[in-house]
């Protein structure tokens, strides 16, 4: 694979966009080698009309037996672009609000050997907000939020959108079975991708919105994704910073939850105290609680500082063929533009 010559698959999950999916066919480039339509078990029957009327001899239909989310879709749609031979998986909507013409600019950074995965930022260009609906700006204002907290990535925005691309040899290395197949999917996996250490990047692109009925309610989600994202939180420090390394960060972590904790819970019990017997609480104790609590708290923002400096900056296919190099199977790699 040369800088400007990867070979690319594109995969499009359907479901409910009969309307529109043979608009999105069409509209795709000749720089793409492969499409994949994934049938998740669509009551509109999506796959079929893709067999029946389109002739691009580019697409390949797959049909999900039982209806998998989103997640499913791409995963499966992955899968046969891997077995296919692709070496950049881009994913676009069949519902039309994403541009197929953008596709280049999603492969781009991976080809040049610049990132792993890509994907799409509606927030990048501020003039363009205004055309996005206002509970939708503040869903993704919030979930961006908590997702860089728990994916590592704090230089990424608009982690829902959909519009990404990734390296095959990144995507091999996903653990397919353990990956939220629903809402979650596009979240999850960054998650997934920073335990792997790959490097992702933002690409901006505005969104279209026209006649298509989304299925995603943010106002639904936002319980179950906090949950989501407190657990993905807890695993990605465990695995960064005790089970793979220990570092000064993982102390100063340690040491601020210790202290903000001891200090909260002995400030309350004095404070309790003080309630039950009617007696002021001493300067002295005040600060004995105080103390420990802003201590931690630098403690805290010092482990932040070093997390949001640590986000991964070399990709991860590159490194993946210095060492086929080495074991003497370069003959065998594409070219990757190094």
């Amino acid at each position: 694979m040369t800088a400007s010559s990867p070979r690319i698959a594109v995969v499009l999950p359907c479901y409910r966009v009969k309307a529109h999916i043979l608009d999105v066919l069409a509209t795709i480039p000749p720089i793409v080698e492969i499409i994949i339509v994934v049938d998740d078990a669509c009551p509109e029957r999506s796959g079929a009309i893709v067999e029946a009327e389109c002739t691009d001899p580019r697409v390949r239909v797959h049909y999900n037996a039982v209806n998998q989310g989103v997640g499913g879709a791409v995963l499966n749609g992955y899968r046969e672009a891997i077995a296919a031979g692709a070496d950049v998986i881009v994913k676009i909507d069949g519902d039309g609000q994403m541009d197929p013409r953008l596709i280049a600019h999603f492969v781009a950074p991976i080809a040049a050997g610049e990132a792993d995965y890509t994907k799409g930022n509606r927030f990048f260009d501020l003039t363009n907000i205004t055309r996005m609906p206002p509970l939708r700006i503040f869903g993704n204002a919030v979930l961006s939020f908590m997702a860089k907290l728990s994916t590592g990535y704090w230089d990424l925005f608009d982690p829902t959108n959909g519009y990404t691309a990734i390296h095959a040899d990144v995507a091999r290395r996903l653990p397919f079975d353990r990956i939220s197949k629903r809402y979650f999917f596009e979240t999850d996996l960054l998650f997934r991708l920073n335990t792997l250490r790959a490097v992702a990047v933002d690409v901006p692109m505005d969104a279209h919105y026209g006649d298509e009925v989304s299925n995603l309610r943010i106002s639904r989600i936002l319980g179950e994704f906090l949950a989501k994202h407190v657990r993905n939180f807890g695993k990605r420090i465990f695995y960064n910073y005790f089970l793979r390394d220990l570092s000064l960060a993982s102390l100063e972590l340690v040491a601020g939850i210790v202290l903000v904790t001891g200090g909260a819970v002995f400030g309350a019990h004095a404070w309790l105290q003080s309630m039950q017997s009617g007696v002021s609480t001493p300067a002295g104790t005040v600060m004995l609680s105080a103390l420990p609590i802003i201590l931690g708290l630098q403690f805290v923002l010092a482990f932040l500082g070093y997390d949001i400096a640590s986000v991964p900056r070399r990709p991860l296919h590159r490194a993946n063929r210095g060492m086929a190099i080495l074991r003497g199977d370069a003959a065998r790699l594409p070219d990757q533009g190094a």
